[in-house]
């Protein structure tokens, strides 16, 4: 179907925000997309506090956002807009890097508070990239996230469910797009 590039840009390695993507991930793989996941924090920090375009691992990244049919977004919520390490990487992609692409974009925080993060910090940005269709996202209490000592991951019902809808109308619409990309030639 299409290749989907999940992101997470969760500064630390126990991330809620990362597991829930890797958790997703599988229901994407499972609809018949390849998925790639990239989580930001791994990418070199002199690179990206740096602003070096031309680091290899930035170069790489790039090329990762410019292969994917679609863009799975995931951020935890900080001083109520995505992270800053999320932003620096956006600020090293071409000013139109999410051109032609569909984009999911997700959070996750600790308060409802931060419940319209996504669509007023998250969604312009995306938008200013030029992605051509940005489904509706999702932000997940942190609550309803749940690690097991295992490492499995459990979401609570109603959480779940929405996300499973949002998921479900990124994957359709991703896969339509590529279809009909391909049907054109």
């Amino acid at each position: 179907m299409a290749t989907v590039l999940s992101v997470s840009g969760s500064p630390s390695a126990t991330s809620r925000t990362a597991r829930l993507l890797r958790h997703l991930d599988t229901r994407l793989t499972a609809q018949g997309h390849e998925v790639i996941p990239l989580d930001v924090r791994t990418l070199p920090a002199e690179a990206l506090l740096g602003a070096d375009f031309a680091h290899p691992a930035i170069v790489e990244a790039a090329a990762l956002f410019a292969r994917a049919d679609g863009i799975v977004i995931g951020t935890p919520v900080y001083k109520a807009a995505y992270s800053g390490l999320l932003k620096s990487l956006l600020d090293l992609l071409p000013q139109y890097g999410l051109a032609g692409k569909t984009v999911l974009p997700l959070a996750t925080g600790g308060t409802t508070a931060h419940v319209l993060a996504i669509d007023y910090a998250l969604r312009p940005v995306l938008s200013s990239m030029g992605a051509a269709h940005i489904v509706p996202g999702w932000f997940t209490l942190d609550k309803d996230i749940a690690v097991g000592d295992d490492g499995t991951l459990t979401v609570a019902p109603g959480s779940a469910e929405a996300l499973a809808q949002v998921v479900d109308q990124f994957s359709d619409a991703v896969g339509s797009r590529t279809a009909l990309l391909a049907a054109a030639g």
